[in-house]
């Protein structure tokens, strides 16, 4: 039943006492406001790490060749690995593997690419048309690479949105246009754009067949790039994907003659590796986040805890006074708990508010790498204020057990 008087009582104590009052809210609302701000910034942490996991199919590996560190097999140290388009054929048709997608790059080198009288400096990769969805690609305009490109060595090309809007500026849609890659002519049949952004969109593709061909690239490979299907969970796509680079590696080892300890020769970027390792980073930083927070917050209700001591040592002889009166101990432990409650719930509620709004406020624009869009499930942050209001009760509990527990005549001989 709602009891007017007490509360009146309430707003009467604090009124009689506002700087205490609001000194101990304000810690209160400080522990609530730090904690919901801490995991709005590990929340951001790991959108920012998705968002880089965004350049490449999460579930892909890229191979590329290294020199090698180790003598193996009477050969020596210092081998210039070069991977062939058998390896390639043989990892996809010939391994029993669980492929998803499945790609390879040749990169010509020196080679000028042109545009009209304009020199074009972007890196030319010929490709497959799987190409595209390996790296997080969409087409804006025109078409992406297909299999007819490459079986018939036509000399076409992709470009990105960036060299659109740097070296076509002047052209609405560049498709149909022709670009000279070392004097040949390569006409421009889609422009593509790349989830990570500008600085996955540094490249022109072209049929692998064609670079090959064209380039004096003969069957050699300079990238070798799989990615393994979707799994139920995440550690399952892990097991996968750390299956998938064994695999491939041991081959890869084998034929070439590199040394299976050698850490050279062969390199290897698994992104789901990545992924775990980047994952367990942040969760390990949100649960130090959750441990500053909540230490913040302790150090909030201990001080409210102690406030409402001080509290019932001032109001002891009026303590006296209502149980000689016929006052129950229940209903003096009501009364210090409701002030307890009430401080500690409006200042949690005001912490909680601020937080959300300067999250709400800020997050969208917050432009730091690996941090994007910091955020806080509200419901998440509602559960906090609701710990913190039984943590208030708990820290109220003790003083007003302790006032309930005065005997009467102690009470009103106190001074």
């Amino acid at each position: 039943m709602f009891d007017i008087e007490r509360w009146q009582e309430i707003f009467d104590t604090i009124r009689k006492n506002k700087l205490r009052t609001f000194l101990t809210g304000l810690s209160v609302a400080s522990g609530i406001f730090i904690l919901v701000i801490l995991l709005g910034f590990g929340q951001g942490m790991q959108n920012g790490i998705a968002k880089e996991f965004e350049s490449d199919a999460a579930t892909s590996m890229w191979i590329w060749t290294e020199t090698t560190q180790k003598a193996y097999k009477g050969l020596n140290p210092g081998r210039q690995i070069q991977f062939k388009n058998e390896d390639y054929t043989t990892i996809v048709d010939k391994m029993d593997l669980n492929l998803e997608n499945k790609s390879m790059f040749y990169l010509p080198n020196d080679i000028i690419t042109t545009y009209k009288n304009d020199a074009l400096i972007y890196r030319v990769m010929g490709t497959t048309y799987e190409t595209q969805f390996l790296e997080n690609q969409y087409m804006l305009q025109g078409r992406y690479l297909n299999w007819q490109d490459e079986s018939q060595v036509t000399k076409v090309a992709v470009i990105s949105s960036k060299i659109k809007r740097e070296a076509f500026d002047d052209i609405d849609n560049p498709v149909g246009e022709f670009i000279k890659i070392s004097n040949i002519p390569f006409k421009i049949i889609g422009v593509y754009k790349d989830k990570a952004g500008d600085q996955e969109e540094n490249r022109i593709f072209i049929p692998i067949s064609t670079s090959q061909k064209v380039f004096n690239g003969a069957d050699k490979l300079d990238n070798l790039v799989f990615s393994s299907p979707p799994m139920d969970n995440f550690e399952q796509a892990v097991q996968q994907s750390i299956k998938l680079k064994s695999q491939v590696e041991t081959y890869l080892k084998e034929v070439h003659s590199i040394a299976p300890d050698d850490e050279g020769g062969i390199g290897i970027n698994n992104q789901m590796e990545n992924a775990k390792r980047f994952y367990a980073l942040t969760g390990n930083i949100k649960i130090f986040f959750w441990f500053v927070g909540l230490c913040t917050i302790i150090a909030g209700v201990v001080g409210v805890s102690n406030i409402m001591l001080i509290v019932v040592k001032e109001r002891t002889k009026e303590i006296g006074i209502r149980k000689a009166l016929g006052a129950k101990p229940w209903s003096i432990i009501g009364m210090i708990l409701h002030e307890a409650i009430f401080v500690t719930a409006i200042s949690g509620f005001v912490g909680l508010i601020f937080s959300m709004g300067l999250l709400e406020v800020i997050g969208p624009n917050i432009e730091v790498d690996y941090i994007l869009n910091p955020s806080v499930d509200f419901n998440v942050a509602l559960s906090t204020v609701f710990l913190l209001v039984l943590a208030g009760a708990i820290a109220g509990f003790f003083p007003a057990w302790r006032a309930a527990s005065i005997h009467t005549i102690d009470a009103l001989r106190d001074e």
